[in-house]
């Protein structure tokens, strides 16, 4: 099984279909493009298909502040990031005082927000940064343990490649509405959008900045109205198929690891015509 490339856990993050997405792009001729990601999270996708050379650029933009910390420090000063990981202890006392940042998230040092972030998602249940407890429990008398996932060796190798090729990432920290129409007016006409919302049924239980249904129907409008290539990819529900009735829409299995391991079926929505590779992609007509 491939690593992730993201140092983060991240719920409904889909690093898992990188050779769905790579064959379409391929065979869109978007390959050696610009890729955006309106709602980056972990960004595992973006990086797996920057690091096998099937994108040139990726531009990552996510509101939440914290997530958008977490990336501008290890962009901008992986020596420090790589050197407080090495130094922090994985202790229950440590996740107490990172906890904390959080509660302050937007007047907090960007720095500190950032590896609070990750200290979070790598300790916290299935990667949830506010809305989920710490492994093994307050008293540490779980199957696992708080550390289970902080490999430090393993997080620092991903942060050196990261740096690698950190100036072929673009960073941003905008609504994700005012970056696709900013970013469909600005940047060069080969470019391929790949938008992954938050879920529009338990999406408040996994996100801090989560949808109402107004807040996903006015994201529709904005794609509806994209000339540039699009993926969209959510959770297989009748509301969302509705709003983009007049787009190819494909369902694909996606392996879930938040509250439990399940594989469960996602909806992929687009503007391009995909039908004759759908088959190889794992893709179903919805």
């Amino acid at each position: 099984m491939a690593m992730a490339p993201s140092p983060l856990r991240y719920p409904g993050g889909k690093f898992g279909i990188r050779n769905m997405i790579s064959t379409i792009i391929n065979q869109q001729e978007l390959d050696r493009g610009h890729y955006i990601e309106p709602y980056a999270g972990g960004a595992g996708l973006a990086l797996s298909l920057l690091f096998g050379g099937h994108v040139h650029e990726i531009h990552l933009n996510d509101l939440d502040r914290s997530i958008w910390s977490f990336w501008y420090s290890i962009l901008n000063q992986p020596e420090r990031f790589i050197s407080a990981i090495r130094d922090v202890e994985v202790t229950l006392d440590e996740w107490k005082t990172q906890r904390e940042v959080q509660t302050n998230k937007e007047s907090a040092d960007v720095f500190d927000l950032g590896f609070s972030t990750f200290f979070l998602n790598r300790t916290n249940r299935s990667g949830i940064i506010q809305k989920a407890g710490v492994i093994g429990g307050l008293k540490q008398n779980g199957a696992y343990k708080l550390d289970c996932r902080f490999g430090k060796t393993g997080l620092i190798e991903r942060i050196e490649r990261i740096r690698k090729y950190s100036h072929r990432i673009n960073l941003y920290n905008e609504d994700a509405i005012d970056f696709i129409q900013k970013s469909e007016r600005e940047l060069p006409e080969n470019k391929v959008f790949c938008i992954d919302p938050p879920y529009y049924h338990k999406g408040a239980t996994l996100y801090t900045n989560f949808y109402e249904h107004s807040d996903h129907f006015k994201i529709s409008e904005v794609i509806n109205r994209l000339t540039s290539s699009w993926l969209l990819t959510y959770d297989n529900c009748k509301e969302i198929s509705h709003l983009y009735e007049q787009f190819n829409q494909f369902t694909f299995n996606l392996n879930y690891t938040a509250a439990e391991k399940r594989v469960g079926k996602e909806l992929l929505i687009t503007n391009m015509e995909i039908n004759d590779i759908s088959e190889s992609c794992s893709l179903s007509p919805a």
